[in-house]
């Protein structure tokens, strides 16, 4: 399941994933993110990883598919969860895309934010 975490805040976005995700998720996962793109450029996006299983097979494709067609459009993404078991995350997410990526453990979710929002 992907739900938004916030309204975005000029070109910061954010989402909390959970469970298993599924095409229908990228469904409307996509079509959010691409309109920011179209409207800001280059974007940044906080994920939050809460109780995720990962991706079914077909999420999974429309993940790399999105990874490709905007490799340089997404500028920051911060990756928040738990140490340890969603830091691999940052390891397994840098291939597929030009973006800065950092993990904070989810206590530090407020710090996240602010590195996003960060104008430097």
């Amino acid at each position: 399941m992907i739900e938004k975490l916030q309204p975005e805040k000029g070109k910061v976005i954010g989402f909390k994933l959970s469970g298993k995700l599924h095409d229908d998720d990228y469904k409307v996962l996509v079509p959010e993110l691409e309109a920011l793109i179209a409207r800001e450029g280059k974007i940044r996006l906080l994920v939050q990883l809460a109780d995720f299983h990962g991706w079914d097979l077909h999420a999974a494709w429309d993940d790399i598919i999105f990874d490709i067609k905007h490799y340089h459009d997404v500028e920051r993404i911060a990756l928040v969860g738990d140490p340890g078991r969603n830091e691999w995350m940052v390891k397994l997410s840098k291939p597929f895309t030009a973006a800065e990526v950092i993990f904070f453990p989810t206590d530090e979710i407020d710090a996240a934010w602010d590195w996003l929002l960060d104008e430097k």
